[in-house]
């Protein structure tokens, strides 16, 4: 809306002083054609905007003038949690309303505590997303977010792990959480609440039905008791393991979480060579084989057999390939 266009003009010539015309219609995401039209508006209002000619010129508000217009709307105070990320907030679709909100935040502040918090925007950056990681596709985000947001019903058809792979449910959506990178949507199918991959949401469709949301549910406390509950009910087998104390302390890195730990708190203390013996949490003899794999010669499986078996036909596999003669090409 032009009304919304002209205050969002205004209040960046509040907070930024000098501007050029190109400068605002990028920020406005308009032409230049526009602001000129927007600011001779201004003008005609009363606003005491006034242009610089010139290379360094640009247009400005009167020194000293101010303007009260700042209230934030229900949906731009609604986007403030979401400050400092704004790629996330973006994907949710509410990156045009955040930056509102910051806008208009940003000039009802007084002169100190403006700068101040410009320096704490330019001094901290939060980047969601885990190291070397594509972004996943998700294209019901934003049905989800909505869901969410306006306490509906959700009929999604989801792909899972396990058999059935496609499945129908109806949730009562209870809130969206980005954990590395990734979104996850919490609901409620029948009795039981759970998180769902919204990358894994192969349909979505919101219904008119209202939500039902339990008394005094809190979704950090739920996300952290079904985190917990996660990472280690993926676990269901350990490996017996002789490795290096080196190898121990380079599992905090290259690991997940729940193997690095367990495997630290099982650690038996390293013999006169440096090596150890520990226990390590493995989803499946095949999980164990790849993740255990990345410790290379520093360690040793003992238990189980299977898995001992698959490391000894992968050394020997790699000394066929490596130490086998070459001839001469």
């Amino acid at each position: 809306m032009r009304a919304d266009r002209l205050l969002s003009l205004l209040l960046l010539l509040q907070t930024r002083g000098r501007m050029t015309a190109q400068e605002l219609a990028g920020e406005l995401e308009v032409s230049v054609r526009t602001v000129y039209r927007d600011v001779e508006s201004l003008g005609a209002a009363g606003v005491p905007v006034y242009a610089d000619r010139g290379p360094a010129g640009g247009y400005q508000l009167l020194d000293g003038y101010r303007t009260r217009l700042t209230g934030l709307t229900s949906d731009e105070a609604g986007t403030l949690f979401l400050a400092g990320v704004p790629g996330p907030a973006a994907e949710l679709g509410l990156g045009s309303v955040l930056a509102a909100a910051q806008l208009k935040l940003r000039a009802s502040l007084p002169g100190d505590l403006a700068d101040r918090a410009d320096r704490v925007r330019e001094r901290f950056h939060l980047d969601a997303p885990g190291w070397f990681r594509a972004d996943e596709p998700t294209p019901y985000l934003s049905v989800a977010a909505e869901a969410v947001w306006s306490g509906r019903v959700l009929e999604v058809r989801y792909r899972r792990w396990k058999t059935p792979r496609e499945v129908t449910r109806t949730l009562h959506p209870l809130g969206v959480v980005l954990k590395a990178g990734r979104w996850y949507l919490v609901a409620a199918a029948g009795t039981r609440t759970t998180a769902y991959r919204v990358a894994a949401i192969l349909e979505a469709e919101l219904q008119d039905e209202p939500a039902e949301r339990p008394a005094g549910f809190e979704l950090a406390e739920f996300w952290r008791q079904w985190t917990e509950r996660y990472e280690q009910s993926v676990y269901t087998a350990t490996a017996t393991v002789r490795m290096t104390a080196e190898a121990l302390t380079r599992m905090a890195y290259v690991f997940p979480p729940e193997m690095s730990r367990v495997a630290r708190a099982e650690a038996g203390p390293p013999d006169e060579t440096g090596w150890l013996v520990t226990r390590v949490p493995i989803e499946s003899i095949r999980h164990g084989h790849i993740e255990l794999l990345k410790l290379g010669a520093e360690a040793e499986v003992l238990d189980p057999p299977e898995l001992r078996e698959q490391f000894a036909a992968t050394a020997r596999g790699l000394a066929a390939t490596y130490l086998a003669e070459r001839s001469p090409t």
